[in-house]
């Protein structure tokens, strides 16, 4: 392949694509191993939601960017089929995180070696909650909610924001309000799984919790804040087109797509170390017992 002989739009379709290819060869291996490994169906099919978040958004970024110009509608229905996945994979994430600390979602009820630990909530939170809250099941089903929330919260909206799109009665003041809606649900859902953390850090700990909250929150909720920052640098002229193939109006999701691909190859590596399939291959017991002796 000739690199010299491409345009800037050559080189970036082949860049996007390599990125593509890289993150489907780093997740399918992966799932491949957890389905090969079929030790812990409740955890693994959570994990399996979770690892193909990463393909998804590649996917669908990239078909972005070859239509970018084209099937408009298309987009929007591939993006809100990707966004409905969002609200499934967040939920699919504290029901893990919930396995991983045997308490159950329906009942909320908080083991008695951990209840009554501290939660020292931030602002603006401590504007309408106690600045210093106790680990109970009333605090523990209110984190819950503030979470879930953004599993109803991002598929209406999305599906609003589509089928207004595609029927052409979408003003830009409206389009605002989608974004502050938006906004404020993804900041109390990061909030409340960053409170989860810190909560059960010690009971999280042998299970990578790190990592699989950076996976998590760096492709549902930066990708999003990410994308509207490239708006606003558009709409204001930081950004313009003349650098680029396409016209100003397209530039910004153009810029935007591309850096999803290559984003998602880092996630995709990064989830090869917080989602290991050695908890259920036996390869971590084995270790585990040769350390022991």
């Amino acid at each position: 392949m000739d690199f010299g002989s491409m345009d800037r739009r050559q080189l970036t379709m082949t860049g996007s694509g390599m990125s593509v290819l890289l993150t489907l060869h780093f997740t399918f291996p992966l799932l491949s191993q957890h389905l090969f490994y079929w030790k812990n169906p409740s955890q693994q099919k959570a994990i399996a939601v979770i690892i193909l978040l990463a393909p998804l958004y590649a996917v669908n970024s990239f078909v972005g960017l070859l239509d970018t110009q084209g099937s408009k509608p298309l987009f929007l229905l591939l993006t809100s089929v990707r966004h409905c996945y969002d609200a499934l994979a967040v939920a699919t994430f504290l029901a893990l995180i919930y396995s991983y600390l045997n308490i159950s979602m329906s009942s909320n009820v908080v083991p008695d070696e951990i209840k009554g630990r501290e939660i020292h909530h931030l602002f603006p939170i401590n504007l309408f909650q106690p600045r210093t809250a106790h680990l109970n099941h009333q605090t523990l089903r209110l984190l819950k909610q503030w979470t879930l929330q953004f599993v109803i919260i991002r598929p209406v909206c999305s599906i609003l924001m589509t089928a207004l799109q595609i029927i052409g009665m979408y003003p830009s003041w409206l389009n605002w309000t989608f974004v502050v809606v938006l906004n404020l649900s993804i900041l109390l859902a990061m909030y409340a799984l960053v409170v989860f953390y810190r909560v059960f850090a010690k009971e999280l700990e042998p299970h990578k919790p790190l990592t699989k909250f950076i996976c998590i929150v760096g492709i549902v909720f930066f990708s999003f804040w990410q994308g509207l920052v490239l708006d606003i640098l558009v709409k204001t002229g930081t950004i313009r087109s003349n650098h680029f193939w396409l016209d100003t109006e397209h530039v910004g999701e153009a810029i935007q797509h591309v850096i999803v691909c290559v984003e998602m190859v880092l996630y995709s590596v990064l989830q090869q170390y917080a989602y290991h399939v050695s908890p259920y291959s036996g390869d971590l017991e084995s270790k585990l017992r040769q350390r022991k002796y």
